[in-house]
């Protein structure tokens, strides 16, 4: 379908619906317009950018070079765009993806502001019927979701939140116009990734900042600077093969773990080494480090009490940094944070600590917070309570497949698919960067082109040789959750509660849901699957 035709009518018959407009979306209706398919596209933002379309909090910015944090299949789009930081803030990534979306002339290809309510397989005609908000139905041989990783917002169940008088906010929808802190109270809920990037920012303009803190975070300096031209002429240079490396680096990235473990250097080397990344900053001081730091708990103490020693430097107060200091988890077990000077903020004399482990929160008042110590009043309440990771953006859809069972109700016990990409009993469903994928466990745009191009292929395959329908078949699928999570439980991630685990979510099975087998492994398995006639498929 052209791109006036699509701007001219809307189908209520297509061959494929893709939901979302964040990068894999965008990628996705480039690629499906490039086979020659027609399609719709649904989008409950207002505009393109998913992920950074509703995350405008302050300090809200990548935690993987600008560089790598775009895309790689377009040589014009990769030359024509320049980026000013080493880490770019929300601003500069939505402006980039209006750039893509204008250079590939994608906005009349999606409807905005469309939320879909629901999407039920039909098995005799072999299609799916998508409803959307506005009551409308479109039937779609493919349904393709793109709604991201990290795009339903937890909000925690605290008694008393409708009777709180002022602002409230999450941290993962903040208002457009942003919101005015000078001369106000602040709490701040949560010492996640998005509190860690907002706090020192809310800090230098509220009155008084409280943070209510749960479990303390480990985080690394992200060391964030502008791009000189030199620099930026370098990179064009050899984006090329700075793109190929992620490719097939462990976690999507331009650099792996070392050849080295923690131990076969001794303690003068190794701390040298950890000063000299640190002050360099970014993931590269954990993830470009030693082979061993995420498999052996010995290795991992090393790196985590570097960071302990950090926080205790950085904080004057020796009781906050107590408070601030992580125990009971190995380091990066829960996603590590990168941050700009946040624990120093804790030095200022308008920024106070809760520890909610010795005084938990009891309610909300009119007024503020109460704690099982005291009344904290406040102006408003912010909360970084993360997200319903990775299967939150899907079950909330309201996917039905084959009769009438929803992805809900066959994921109850956990997320279940073959390869994160497809689930059994989905005839024809693909799931961009769905859980069983490394997705959010390295660079989210070297997984997405991946993942985008794959289904695309695959939908070609489909196409050439005449066929209706694919879907994972029940041993394969069983064989890959058995296979990913044998991989996790052959690392120290599961002996953590965190958000890769669903265990910020009261009441969500406790199974950890990437795949932790490496970005370039996972794409060789990928490949592999397709060169054999979609192995592990049922192709109707």
């Amino acid at each position: 379908m052209s791109v006036k035709e699509e701007r001219g009518s809307r189908a209520a018959r297509v061959d494929a619906v893709v939901i979302g407009a964040g990068f894999a979306g965008l990628y996705m209706v480039h690629r499906l317009r490039e086979m020659g398919l027609s399609l719709r596209a649904f989008e409950r933002g207002g505009g393109v950018g998913g992920t950074w379309y509703w995350n405008r909090y302050p300090g809200a910015g990548s935690d993987s070079e600008s560089w790598v944090y775009s895309y790689s299949f377009s040589d014009e789009l990769v030359q024509g765009w320049q980026w000013s930081r080493r880490f770019p803030g929300q601003a500069e990534i939505l402006r980039y993806l209006e750039y893509v979306a204008d250079k590939l002339d994608l906005k009349p290809a999606f409807d905005f502001d469309t939320a879909v309510t629901g999407a039920t397989y039909d098995e005799q005609r072999a299609l799916w019927t998508v409803e959307t908000e506005t009551g409308e139905r479109v039937e779609a041989r493919y349904l393709i979701t793109a709604v991201g990783c990290l795009s339903s917002a937890q909000v925690p169940a605290i008694p008393g939140r409708d009777s709180f008088e002022g602002e409230q906010h999450h941290t993962g929808a903040w208002p457009h116009a942003g919101v005015d802190f000078s001369g106000k109270r602040v709490g701040v809920i949560g010492t996640g990734s998005s509190a860690i990037q907002a706090i020192p920012i809310i800090a230098r303009q509220a009155a008084h900042l409280t943070v209510f803190q749960r479990t303390p975070q480990f985080s690394v300096p992200n060391g964030n600077r502008d791009l000189g031209p030199e620099e930026q002429a370098r990179l064009r240079r050899d984006i090329r093969q700075i793109r190929e490396t992620c490719k097939w680096s462990s976690i999507g990235q331009p650099y792996d773990f070392s050849s080295v473990g923690a131990f076969d250097v001794d303690a003068e080397e190794r701390q040298r080494q950890y000063e000299a990344n640190w002050q360099k900053g970014g993931f590269e001081w954990m993830f470009g480090s030693y082979k061993d730091l995420l498999v052996d708990e010995a290795a991992n103490a090393t790196a985590a009490d570097f960071v302990r020693q950090k926080i205790r430097e950085a904080v004057r107060d020796p009781a906050v940094a107590r408070k601030l200091i992580p125990q009971g988890y190995p380091i990066a077990t829960k996603r590590l944070p990168l941050d700009a000077g946040y624990f120093e903020t804790y030095n200022r004399d308008n920024v106070v600590l809760v520890d909610l482990r010795e005084t938990p929160i009891q309610e909300i008042v009119a007024q503020g917070l109460r704690t099982s110590e005291k009344t904290y009043p406040l102006d408003i309440i912010v909360f970084a309570t993360g997200f319903d990771a990775l299967t939150g953006p899907l079950t909330r859809l309201g996917i039905r497949g084959r009769g009438g069972v929803t992805l809900g109700e066959k994921w109850a016990a956990g997320p279940r698919t073959y390869l994160g990409v497809s689930t059994a009993d989905f005839p024809n469903l693909f799931m961009i960067t769905g859980p069983g994928s490394p997705s959010v466990l390295g660079n989210m745009p070297t997984s997405i082109e991946q993942h985008v191009e794959w289904i695309a292929d695959c939908i070609d395959y489909l196409r050439a040789h005449k066929a209706a329908t694919i879907e994972p078949t029940p041993d394969a699928e069983e064989a890959w959750v058995a296979h990913v999570n044998e991989l996790a439980d052959k690392t120290l991630l599961p002996r953590a509660d965190s958000w890769y685990m669903g265990a910020n979510v009261p009441g969500k099975p406790r199974v950890f849901m990437p795949y932790i087998g490496g970005f370039g492994a996972y794409r060789k398995l990928c490949a592999e699957v397709a060169a054999e006639r979609y192995r592990g498929f049922s192709i109707g």
